[in-house]
C-alpha cells in the first residue's frame, strides 16, 4: 500500500513538473504567436500594413506588453504612417485564453503618435476608417471571423472591459483654401476610454473592436483638426465667418465616422 501511494506522489510530481513546464514554454512561445497573429490579421482589417515589433506575454500573471506597434498610411499618401503606437498594456483573463471568448480585462495605451494627412475633401483616417467598416461589416477576415476557418472551427470571439487611450498627440497636414497647408504640430487628444465591449456570450470580433476603437480616435482627432483649420481662418487667413464654416464643413465627416 505505501508502495502504490510512493508511486502515486512521484507520478503527481511528475505530472505537476510537466504542467509547469508547459506552462513556461506556452508562455515563452505565446508572444511570438500573438505578434505574428497581429501581424497576419491586422493588415486584412485595415487595408494598410500594420506590425508589431514585438509581445511580451506573462501566462500566469495575465498580462501583455505590445510593443512598437505601426499602422501605415493608405495608399495615395506621403507620410508612411498614420498611427504609431510605442507601448500598450493589456491584462487578460489566464484561462480565458482557452476557451472560445478571449476576456481582456483592460487596454492601457500611452501617448500614441497619429499623424493626419489630408484635404478638406479627404484624409487618410477616414480612409482607414473607411477600409475598417468594409470588412468589419462582412464579419471580419476570414481567419478572425464566425464562419468556418482552416481548422473548421468558429474564431476566436474577444470582450474587452476596459480600454484607456491617454496622451496621445496628433501631427501632419492639412491642405486649404488655394493649396494653403496647415501644418498640425503635436495637437493634444482627450483621453478616451472605452468600456465593456463584447460583454454579451458573443463577444465581438478583432474586426469589429478595432472599428470600435478606431471610430473613436478618429472623431477626436478631426475635433483637433477643425478646431485647429478654424483657428487659421478666424487669424491668419481673415477669412471670416464663411470660410470657418466651409473648412469645418468639409471635416464634418471626420466627426461622423
Amino acid at each position: 500500500m505505501k508502495k502504490v501511494k510512493k508511486i502515486l506522489l512521484i507520478g503527481g510530481i511528475g505530472l505537476l513538473v510537466l504542467i509547469l513546464v508547459a506552462v513556461i514554454v506556452v508562455g515563452l512561445s505565446l508572444g511570438k504567436i500573438v505578434k505574428e497573429g497581429v501581424n497576419r490579421i491586422g493588415p486584412k482589417i485595415t487595408q494598410t500594413t500594420l506590425t508589431v515589433d514585438a509581445v511580451d506575454v506573462s501566462l500566469l500573471a495575465g498580462s501583455a506588453r505590445v510593443k512598437d506597434l505601426i499602422v501605415g498610411n493608405p495608399g495615395g499618401y506621403n507620410a508612411p504612417n498614420a498611427i504609431s503606437v510605442g507601448l500598450a498594456a493589456v491584462s487578460v483573463s489566464p484561462m480565458s485564453v482557452l476557451s472560445d471568448k478571449i476576456v481582456v480585462k483592460s487596454i492601457r495605451v500611452d501617448s500614441p503618435e497619429i499623424t493626419f494627412e489630408g484635404s478638406l475633401s479627404g484624409n487618410n483616417l477616414s480612409k482607414i476608417m473607411d477600409n475598417v467598416n468594409g470588412v468589419a461589416k462582412n464579419g471580419g477576415p476570414e481567419s478572425t471571423n464566425t464562419t468556418a476557418t482552416a481548422s473548421g472551427k468558429p474564431g476566436k470571439k474577444i470582450e474587452v472591459d476596459d480600454i484607456l487611450i491617454t496622451g496621445a498627440k496628433v501631427h501632419g497636414t492639412l491642405v486649404l483654401f488655394g493649396g494653403k497647408e496647415l501644418t498640425l504640430a503635436s495637437l493634444p487628444l482627450p483621453d478616451i476610454h472605452l468600456a465593456n465591449l463584447g460583454t454579451g456570450p458573443e463577444g465581438i470580433t478583432a474586426a469589429d473592436l478595432t472599428q470600435v476603437v478606431l471610430s473613436q480616435v478618429t472623431v477626436e482627432t478631426g475635433k483637433a483638426v477643425v478646431k485647429a483649420a478654424a483657428n487659421v481662418g478666424k487669424g491668419v487667413e481673415n477669412l471670416g465667418k464663411q470660410g470657418v464654416n466651409t473648412i469645418t464643413s468639409g471635416l464634418g465627416g471626420l466627426l461622423k465616422k
